[in-house]
């Protein structure tokens, strides 16, 4: 592997990093915005994103940036089925955390990273070591024994978990640089978000009248969704999704903190169990990526000696 290849990777996987904790902490911001109906905060959510997309798109690359993607038909529909999906997902995670359901969207963020490594695995053709095959067994466990004993059918967690796999999985394929592709996602989701907001706006407003500082916090929504969703898709281009998949338990562990120990939702040994399983998983994956990575550095300096 190559300099310039090992700096991409490093960089793809500090872009990842950086996306999963934002991600994790997302809820206190939602939360902040309890007030407003959760309809009014991810249609503004969607505007709010498309213009600072948009707008950071236009002085990047003029006024044209549209038109070189919109004129590859497959990657049209690529990103169109994207942006479906991601809009589906911030709808049900905002409402999700807003009706106290905190622990739960963690539990589909748990999820997710399997059906990644599955998809990886499957569909892309890449390979997993022994120890990191162990990893996504025990952490298949937990996510089943999660499942079993929750008292009913995750519907929220499971949900959450396919769409966002499948628009990890587009976006992979999608040959399209990561802030042009949220840019079209966005385009074609601004006018029909526009529209229901302008409705919503004459029949009962839209969170702007209750004050300058919900306000505010509508507005930057659209920074707060735009940057990790730049950094997941500028990571999934550079590094193998199955890595990916697995340092996504990065945000719901983030998450699932906060559900207990702030928003103080129930929690009990079983589902500590589960949980406690699927961060064993993570790190027997994290130290043999470490202890690789260790052995490679080592072999290349004693080639060059």
């Amino acid at each position: 592997m190559s300099n310039a290849t090992d700096r991409e990777v490093s960089r793809g996987t500090w872009a990842a990093v950086a996306s999963f904790v934002l991600w994790g902490v997302m809820p206190l911001y939602w939360h902040a915005l309890k007030s407003v109906p959760s309809l009014s905060i991810v249609l503004q959510r969607i505007v709010w994103s498309a213009v600072f997309v948009g707008a950071f798109l236009v002085w990047r690359d003029g006024r044209g940036w549209l038109r070189g993607v919109l004129a590859q038909p497959r990657l049209r529909k690529m990103l169109a089925a994207s942006g479906a999906l991601i809009a589906f997902n911030w709808g049900l995670y905002i409402w999700a955390v807003n009706a106290g359901h905190v622990v739960e969207t963690a539990l589909g963020y748990f999820i997710n990273p399997l059906l990644n490594v599955l998809i990886g695995v499957v569909f892309l053709r890449e390979r997993l070591r022994p120890l990191q095959w162990l990893s996504v067994a025990i952490a298949g466990v937990g996510v089943l024994w999660l499942a079993f004993n929750y008292g009913r059918l995750p519907w929220i967690a499971l949900a959450l978990a396919a769409s966002f796999a499948l628009y990890g999985l587009i976006r992979k394929l999608a040959a399209v640089d990561s802030v042009s592709g949220l840019g079209v996602e966005g385009a074609y989701l601004f006018l029909p978000a526009l529209a229901m907001l302008a409705w919503q706006a004459g029949h009962g407003g839209i969170g702007f009248e209750q004050g300058a500082w919900i306000g505010g916090l509508l507005v930057l929504s659209g920074i707060v969704t735009a940057l990790p969703l730049v950094g997941f898709a500028y990571a999934v281009r550079r590094v193998p999704l199955t890595t990916v998949g697995l340092m996504q338990y990065i945000a719901p562990t983030i998450q699932f903190l906060l559900g207990v120990f702030v928003f103080h939702e129930a929690f009990d040994g079983t589902r500590l169990a589960g949980f406690a399983l699927i961060w064993i998983a993570l790190a027997l994956f994290a130290g043999e990526g470490v202890l690789r990575a260790t052995a490679a550095g080592a072999n290349k300096v004693a080639q060059s000696d």
